[in-house]
C-alpha cells in the first residue's frame, strides 16, 4: 500500500510542510485544512463499520481532539467536504491506513507546534502500535483484488486531503 500511495503522500507532505506550526494563524489554517477532510472521512469510516474491523476504533478516533483544538483557537469547524464511502473491509482498511499513517507524521509535527497552542490532535496516540496496525491490515487484504481496493480507497483519502489543502 505504501508504494501505491507514495506519490500522493509526498505531495501532501510537501504542501503541509510549508506551514509554520509555531505561528498561531498558520497552525489554525493547518488544522482547518485537516478538519475539512479528516472529520467527514472519520465519520464515513464510522458509518462503514470501522469498529467491526478495529475493536480499538473508538480510542483511535481523533475528531474530538481536532474539534477541541479548533475551538481553543477560536475557529469554527469548516464545512465538511464530500468524501467517498467505504463499502468493503479492504476499503475501510485502506482509508484507515491513511488516517493512522498521518498519526506518525503528527508525532513529528507535534514537536514544532508552539508551546502555547493546543495539540490534542497531533499528540493523540493510538492504542495500536503502527507495526501492529500494519500487521492487522493484511487480514483485510488477502488477495490482489482486496489490495487493489484498499489502495484505491487510500488514494481517494489522500485526494480528499489534497483537495482540502488547496
Amino acid at each position: 500500500m505504501k508504494a501505491a500511495t507514495q506519490p500522493l503522500h509526498d505531495r501532501l507532505d510537501a504542501h503541509f510542510s510549508g506551514y509554520d506550526l509555531g505561528d498561531e494563524a498558520q497552525y489554525r489554517a493547518f488544522l482547518l485544512a485537516h478538519a475539512a477532510a479528516f472529520l467527514p472521512i472519520e465519520q464515513a469510516l464510522d458509518e462503514a463499520g470501522a469498529s467491526r474491523l478495529w475493536p480499538e476504533w473508538t480510542a483511535m478516533r481523533r475528531s474530538e481532539a481536532l474539534v477541541a483544538d479548533l475551538a481553543e483557537l477560536g475557529a469554527d469547524v469548516p464545512p465538511a467536504m464530500a468524501v467517498p464511502t467505504f463499502a468493503s473491509d479492504a476499503e475501510i482498511a485502506g482509508a484507515t491506513y491513511v488516517l493512522e499513517g498521518s498519526r506518525l507524521g503528527g508525532k513529528l509535527l507535534d514537536r514544532t507546534v508552539g508551546t502555547h497552542l493546543p495539540r490534542r490532535f497531533l499528540s493523540h496516540r493510538s492504542p495500536l502500535a503502527w507495526r501492529d496496525f500494519v500487521a492487522q491490515l493484511e487480514r483485510f487484504m488477502p488477495s490482489s483484488v482486496e489490495r487493489t481496493r484498499a489502495a484505491t480507497a487510500a488514494a481517494s483519502v489522500f485526494g480528499c486531503f489534497l483537495d482540502a489543502a488547496d
